[in-house]
Parts: C-alpha cells; sequence; structure tokens
C-alpha cells in the first residue's frame, strides 16, 4: 500500500493506492475547499496512476449537502473520463435519504455496503494484501 501524493497534515484527504485501485476514506464532515481539493487530487492521481478503479469510503460520513453530492458525482464522472470506475462505500442510510431528499441520484457511481465488497464490485478482489506494512500480490 502507498500513499498518493497527500496528507491529512497539508489538510487533504488522504489517497491510497492498492494496485490498481485508489482509496479515499472519508471522516466527518469536509469543508467545501476540502471537498474541491480531493477532486483535484483524485482526478490527476487517477491519470498519473492509471488506476482502473476508485472507492470513496463514506461510513465516517454521517451528514452530506447538496455540494457534497455533486462531489461525489463529478469525482465519478471525472474518473470515468479517465478509464476508472468509481465505488462508493459504506453509505449510510442517513446519508442515503439525505441524498434522495436532495434529488441527487449521483449518476456513474456505483454502489457497495462495505469497502471490501466495493473492490469486490471493481475486481480487485484478493488482488493485494498488506501484511506488516509490505504489499504483495496474492494468487487467485
Amino acid at each position: 500500500m502507498s500513499a498518493v501524493f497527500t496528507s491529512p497534515h497539508e489538510g487533504r484527504v488522504p489517497v491510497l493506492k492498492l494496485g490498481g485501485v485508489l482509496l479515499v476514506t472519508l471522516q466527518g464532515d469536509l469543508h467545501d475547499g476540502t471537498a474541491e481539493q480531493l477532486q483535484q487530487d483524485i482526478g490527476e492521481t487517477v491519470a498519473a496512476s492509471r488506476v482502473s478503479g476508485v472507492v470513496i469510503d463514506l461510513s465516517g460520513v454521517e451528514i452530506i449537502d447538496s455540494f457534497m453530492g455533486r462531489v461525489l458525482s463529478d469525482i465519478a464522472a471525472q474518473s470515468r473520463l479517465l478509464a476508472a470506475e468509481t465505488v462508493v462505500a459504506g453509505m449510510r442510510p442517513a446519508v442515503a435519504i439525505t441524498l434522495v431528499e436532495l434529488g441527487l441520484t449521483l449518476p456513474g457511481l456505483r454502489t457497495a455496503l462495505s469497502t471490501e465488497e466495493a473492490m469486490r464490485v471493481l475486481g480487485a478482489e484478493a488482488a493485494y494484501v498488506v501484511r506488516g506494512g509490505h504489499e504483495r500480490r496474492e494468487r487467485p
């Protein structure tokens, strides 16, 4: 597992690369500027590393607004243009209800109940296993 370009100490959300997938875990509420920076970071990282998928873990998010919903949709559209599929994982029921109430259907985004399921959706299941801080390829 390798961190890619970003650090939470810089006011950014960490973007991790696991094999051919980027993993982004959101915790709490994001300020608009941080969300816009995340969108830019993901786009640049997808283009530079040529990954085939992006997993955005929302399990740490309790509330979402229309701006963040649009950012998620824009990330999916941008990633799709760069040949990567986006899966949102771990969405809480309250977040899903809010998105529906706001009329945000998030086209282009696939969903999964967990990060593990999102990796399976992207076909990355068991591709890389991290043990003791070292990355190694697993045999199918």
